[in-house]
């Protein structure tokens, strides 16, 4: 009986999944299922709740200070993505020629991604002091401007930094990912391509960005989703200021559930992400789909 079971495929194929999704009920589908509830509920911390239904959901659609999160989270995921995604792109084509020391310049360029979060946004911090700022130091001392910068102290200064201490941070990769990618296209279809006349533009614009759109697809929603969930940087940064200028839903979810003491609230707020995410990734699924690219199928 027991080698019978260990001679079927199927049975050994569900047996080395098990481990996989008991971690992956225990870590993430009971956290999930459990923030949902909440959401439905007005559980404070230290006492229990009632089942309130969509009330919860209701006042956050009407909560000023909740639109406010939902409009940050939006700028501050698609300019950082697209930005990412522009540099990262550039980053990779440059990495991905025959330059000194390149494998030196690609080790360089994941500092960045592998420093901890919250010590990369202590040294934004201190970039971005309003007195100390070695930034707002440069540009007096090259006569740019009169007086120091207020980075995080004015509400749009706040969201445009916040935004680029991200892309500075998600630059590497998106780099990596795609330099990944240029390694797989053949040097000979560039070569072909050189013998027939087309400029560099055209090579990139008819081979590179055609072969490299699925890494570009898959990579890019992860970029999305780890910047419209991004909490460290912000919390560490700004905590939300000035007048909320900064607060993403997760950090606003955060701030209402635990500070706030309503966790029903906190995590109604942060159930309303679950949609935007649903829909980066179908996007980025539905597309891979259309196209066939994986199997080299046309529309």
């Amino acid at each position: 009986m027991l080698s019978r079971f260990f001679n079927n495929r199927n049975a050994l194929g569900y047996l080395f999944m098990f481990p996989a999704a008991l971690i992956l009920i225990v870590f993430l589908t009971y956290p999930l299922g459990l923030g949902v509830w909440l959401g439905f509920t007005d559980t404070k911390i230290g006492g229990g709740g009632n089942f309130i239904g969509l009330e919860n959901y209701a006042y956050l659609f009407d909560d000023p200070y909740a639109r406010l999160s939902l409009f940050n989270t939006l700028f501050y995921t698609i300019s950082a993505s697209i930005l990412k995604f522009i540099l990262g792109l550039w980053l990779a084509i440059l990495l991905n020629k025959n330059l000194p020391f390149k494998t030196f310049f690609r080790s360089v360029v994941l500092l960045p991604w592998i420093v901890p979060t919250a010590l990369s946004a202590l040294a934004f911090w201190w970039l971005y002091d309003s007195q100390f700022s070695v930034i707002s130091w440069v540009l007096v001392k090259l006569g740019i401007i009169d007086t120091y910068i207020n980075f995080l102290g004015d509400p749009w200064n706040a969201r445009i930094s916040t935004m680029l201490a991200n892309v500075w941070r998600g630059i590497p990769f998106v780099a990596i990912s795609l330099l990944a990618g240029l390694q797989t296209i053949s040097p000979s279809l560039y070569e072909a391509a050189a013998i027939d006349g087309a400029k560099p533009w055209q090579q990139f614009r008819h081979i590179t960005l055609p072969l490299l759109t699925p890494i570009i697809a898959v990579v890019m929603t992860f970029s999305v989703l780890f910047t419209f969930t991004d909490f460290q940087l912000i919390y560490v940064l700004t905590r939300g200021g000035p007048l909320n200028a900064t607060h993403l839903m997760a950090t606003m979810s955060f701030q209402r559930a635990i500070p706030g003491g309503s966790l029903g609230e906190g995590a109604a707020l942060a159930t309303y992400m679950i949609p935007f995410l649903l829909a980066a990734i179908m996007f980025s699924y539905f597309g891979l789909q259309r196209r066939g690219w994986q199997q080299g199928g046309d529309k």
